[in-house]
């Protein structure tokens, strides 16, 4: 069992910038591979990004590449997104995931998620 708990979500203006973390516990070893998605209001889960164990590996959505980094600090088994320049369209709940090995974008290969931290960019 893996235990994900988000925070860092907030309000903020367009143009504006947040720093998710995700604190991990339990069997965290056997998950080499730490992620996020969200879900925008009346929209299905979407794939945001993905690193692996080592940190050299991303993987981000095309549509926050170049605004966010996803980042890890193994020793204090916690995971980041650094988020930049934050648009309207960003609002959502974000949830940090993790899965054993591959830096997929399918919400089915992820086997435990977080409870979710809200992010609201106003206009």
């Amino acid at each position: 069992q893996v235990q994900l708990v988000e925070s860092g979500g907030g309000l903020v203006q367009a143009g504006a910038s947040l720093r998710l973390s995700c604190a991990a516990s339990g069997r965290t070893s056997s998950y080499f591979v730490m992620g996020w998605f969200r879900r925008a209001p009346g929209k299905e889960r979407e794939f945001v990004a993905a690193i692996d164990w080592s940190g050299g590996r991303t993987r981000y959505a095309d549509s926050v590449k170049g605004r966010f980094t996803i980042s890890r600090d193994n020793a204090k088994s916690t995971g980041y997104l650094q988020m930049n320049s934050l648009k309207p369209e960003d609002t959502a709940v974000y949830y940090c995931v993790v899965k054993v090995f591959g830096l997929s974008r399918l919400v089915g290969e992820y086997q435990y998620w977080g409870q979710g931290t809200q992010v609201t960019v106003s206009s």
